[in-house]
């Protein structure tokens, strides 16, 4: 162990972004007066999922995935929607939700007394840096790095050598990277040898994670980071 430089990815991880979305959809949806029925959030979390999966593989870039998805959802309730213009009352209504994850503040403050926090998320960057300052967690960072300004997505390689790149003294000896998914933030610290913690909140079959660490809990992150 013996970490000195923490990655953090940011929803699911320290901000609650479950809680969020479900808020802002509903907010979303009614405002445009369409009830966000079960049916409703089924279809839009199909599409987004699948939009944002192709994204992570390369195939289509983030405004695609932004500026489609309400109006391919909408579309299947016989809809035309400007999906440009939803998404930006969407990301107006997310960046003023600052739910945090149990334990979330009290992990950063402790942790930025002795080890330098970076959060590392292929979130928006506009809407990350308004929810890490409402949340009370920006002036634990010491930076931000987002896969909108970099222009290259977790888990790819040139994301990580990027941040890597970024942070003076970098060593990777000494940094660990902590995220809740496998696929981005497990699979692209393991890419670039650096260790990984996955932040398993939800139990999921730990089989083949790969992982340096696992924990279930951001307290048990305290004695891991040393």
């Amino acid at each position: 162990m013996g970490y000195k430089i923490l990655l953090f990815d940011l929803d699911g991880t320290l901000l609650d972004f479950d809680a969020n979305e479900a808020d802002s959809l509903k907010k979303l949806f009614e405002s445009k007066g369409h009830p966000f029925t079960d049916e409703v959030r089924r279809t839009y979390h199909s599409i987004n999922s699948r939009l944002w999966s192709d994204y992570e593989k390369g195939k289509i870039g983030q405004p695609e995935v932004l500026n489609t998805r309400f109006a391919e959802t909408m579309a299947c309730f016989g809809v035309s929607a400007d999906g440009e213009e939803w998404e930006r009352r969407y990301r107006e209504l997310l960046g003023n939700g600052a739910q945090l994850i149990d334990g979330a503040l009290e992990l950063c403050r402790l942790l930025s007394a002795s080890h330098r926090l970076f959060a590392a998320t292929n979130g928006v960057t506009k809407t990350q840096l308004r929810r890490l300052e409402l949340s009370g967690l920006s002036p634990f960072f010491e930076g931000v790095f987002t896969s909108q300004d970099i222009g290259i997505q977790k888990p790819e390689k040139a994301f990580f050598e990027h941040v890597m790149s970024r942070i003076e003294g970098f060593d990777r000896r000494e940094a660990l990277m902590i995220g809740d998914s496998l696929t981005t933030d497990i699979a692209g610290g393991n890419g670039v040898g650096i260790d990984t913690c996955w932040v398993n909140l939800k139990g999921k079959d730990a089989d083949g994670a790969g992982c340096t660490y696992m924990v279930t809990s951001l307290e048990e992150l305290i004695p891991l980071c040393g």
